[in-house]
């Protein structure tokens, strides 16, 4: 199926897994991203989140299930977890600019998780850390107790959900374009800036700079705790190192 487009043809030396697992996998070839996803739904919230954003994205290709065909971005990403990122300043503020924009944006007309429904998978993954050992009981009490504070209510706004720092493409200090939106919909949006300087907290000030009014650092703390708690039996069981997640939490301490 997939060598009879032409976009697919061109370029076509190798082939790179970007990632692989029993949910999804993307894979490079030449210019052309292939994201194949076993659930459509998680693709329908990509392809319209996307298409409603003030920020640039990849262009879509084509799509024919499961599979959706991105062009690939130019630059490079903001940084990777567990790397020190190598971007300037300047182009933290432009990711927390970025930011802005999309939190300023109309809310999408799918419903997004609520407090109710994140505290309930906190709970879960906290009882499976302490049932496997997975992380000392102390770091996992006093994690839980830090993730606390980003449990409160909030007033939903575009969030893309996923806000990895390497789902954020630059060039020098400008933004090309952020990637994989099928976690997009209402949230926090601290939640957001969160996830961006997971692992980068030295940059937190300088994306607060670009991003343009204050925010709450014991709920971004909150939200380093609780996305790390939660990550990590999923990076696991999908064969991924949970070290980053884990030195997050003891950093928190």
């Amino acid at each position: 199926m997939l060598l009879d487009s032409p976009t697919t043809m061109a370029e076509m030396n190798e082939v790179e897994v970007v990632v692989a697992h029993r949910e999804r996998a993307t894979v490079r070839v030449g210019d052309v991203f292939l994201k194949i996803d076993a659930d459509q739904a998680r693709t329908d919230v990509e392809v319209a989140a996307m298409a409603m954003v003030p920020i640039p994205t990849p262009e879509i290709l084509w799509r024919q299930p499961p599979v959706l065909a991105l062009a690939a971005l130019p630059g490079t990403p903001l940084g990777r977890l567990g790397e020190p990122s190598v971007a300037p300043p300047a182009a933290w503020a432009a990711a927390g600019a970025a930011v802005r924009r999309l939190h300023e944006t109309s809310l999408p007309p799918w419903p997004g998780k609520s407090q109710e429904e994140v505290a309930a998978h906190l709970d879960a993954e906290c009882g499976w850390l302490v049932a496997n050992s997975v992380v000392p009981a102390d770091v996992i009490n006093r994690n839980r107790l830090v993730a606390e504070t980003a449990l409160r209510a909030w007033t939903p706004v575009f969030t893309h959900g996923d806000l990895q720092v390497d789902h954020v493409f630059v060039e020098g200090d400008q933004v090309i374009g952020v990637v994989d939106w099928s976690e997009a919909g209402p949230g926090d949006a601290l939640y957001d800036l969160a996830t961006l300087t997971l692992g980068h907290q030295q940059h937190l000030c300088d994306l607060v700079a670009g991003y343009g009014t204050d925010v709450d650092l014991e709920v971004i703390r909150g939200w380093w705790s609780l996305r790390s708690l939660r990550g990590i039996r999923w990076l696991i069981e999908h064969g991924f190192d949970p070290s980053p997640e884990i030195g997050v939490l003891s950093s928190q301490l």
